[in-house]
């Protein structure tokens, strides 16, 4: 059994924060500071450039690839660090769409994430005017997998709401009308079990700065099936893709398997801050965390609808339909999210009625979600949210 008093002690949160928002950015590891540091002055600063072979720098995006595959359920070999999730979508799907010639409707649906949206068109508008990013609403994409679609793109956990598509059920029926799949696992990855080889998912592309705790900006990764390693060609042919990077030739040949999606110079301090990240997932089982999630989440839901009735329920209530990660409508809700926050208690805000709040075992408890709904209680009830101050919009909702 996981011991979430121990994974607690593992991170360093500030006296008198509650913090409900590692959804979006996951608190500081005590481990990453001294690593951070020790990779600093020993490595770089003692190294230089030797630091490359030395410290073995150049092989942290498939060794922390093949650590966070344990989580999401790929197999070794198959997952590689690096690059934004940005890129890692254009990558994903590009590749997808080239092993499936013949077709070009891309289907997504209007639930999944701006940015995955955003490159896709400008993926398409290059390759030419016939493609197609087809949106839908989320339970209408199943009746959508038409004979045209190349690609289904979907998050699996919405990132406004938490309502979660069911990937096994969504990737068997894309095969059976012949598209692959791209899986956006942003906000699943170290939130809820996922199982890409047993979804005989094609690819998959997700952070490391939500639920894994690898601090702000920390890079993407991208998955992609045993079956298509080798005869998937990255439309982003970076040099450490290359077969022989330091052959240094003019023509690009890509590299062995997962290798191949390697694309531009490892960020190396920002994956050793992540490396110590996932020593605290060594400590917890995905099982453990998703039953404690649950509790989590339920008794959030029904605290804060006993002591909160202008606040909707925006997520889905079977907690098998959702992630680790709870919203509520309000029609002030960004005012009533930064009184929140100037008392304490950290969540965020989603244009444009979302209040949402994530919930990560590892270092949230019954005690947390109790003393929270409490405070949000006492703004809700006493309009304590109706300030000036709380409705000037900063630019990072």
């Amino acid at each position: 059994m996981t011991d979430f008093a121990a994974t607690k002690a593992m991170f360093d949160l500030p006296e008198g924060v509650l913090y409900l928002d590692g959804n979006s950015l996951g608190p500081l590891p005590h481990a990453a500071k001294a690593r951070v540091q020790n990779m600093m002055a020993d490595e770089w600063g003692e190294m230089l450039i030797t630091g490359w072979n030395k410290a073995g720098w150049m092989g942290m995006p498939t060794e922390l690839g093949d650590r966070i595959g344990k989580l999401i359920g790929a197999e070794p070999g198959t997952t590689v660090v690096g690059d934004t999730l940005s890129i890692k979508v254009y990558q994903a799907v590009a590749s997808a769409l080239e092993l499936n010639p013949g077709r070009k409707v891309v289907l997504s649906d209007n639930g999944n994430f701006p940015t995955d949206l955003y490159m896709v068109d400008g993926l398409l508008r290059s390759l030419g005017e016939d493609y197609e990013l087809r949106v839908v609403d989320p339970e209408a994409v199943a009746n959508n997998i038409t004979d045209e679609v190349a690609v289904l793109m979907l998050t699996e956990v919405d990132y406004r709401t938490g309502r979660k598509h069911d990937m096994k059920a969504l990737t068997e029926l894309a095969h059976a009308r012949g598209a692959l799949t791209v899986w956006d696992l942003a906000h699943s990855a170290g939130a809820i079990p996922v199982d890409l080889a047993g979804c005989n998912a094609d690819f998959a592309v997700g952070c490391t700065y939500k639920y894994l705790n690898g601090g702000p900006g920390a890079p993407a990764f991208i998955y992609v099936a045993p079956r298509w390693a080798d005869s998937a060609r990255p439309a982003l042919s970076g040099w450490l893709g290359h077969e022989a990077p330091f052959a240094f030739d003019l023509d690009y040949r890509p590299g062995a398997g997962i290798e191949r999606m390697r694309v531009g110079t490892p960020p190396v301090i920002q994956m050793t801050a992540l490396a110590a990240a996932m020593d605290v997932w060594d400590m917890a089982d995905m099982g453990d965390v998703r039953a404690r999630s649950i509790a989590l989440t339920e008794q959030f839901i029904q605290q804060v609808e006993a002591t909160c009735p202008d606040l909707e329920l925006a997520s889905p209530r079977d907690p098998a339909m959702r992630g680790s990660q709870v919203s509520f409508r309000f029609a002030d809700g960004y005012a009533a999210m930064q009184a929140l926050i100037a008392r304490g208690v950290i969540g965020d805000f989603r244009a444009p009625d979302i209040m949402r709040f994530g919930f990560t075992p590892l270092y949230i408890d019954e005690g947390d979600v109790t003393r929270s709904v409490e405070i949000l209680g006492d703004i809700m009830q006493n309009r304590l949210w109706d300030r000036p101050e709380y409705k000037v919009r900063q630019r990072v909702t």
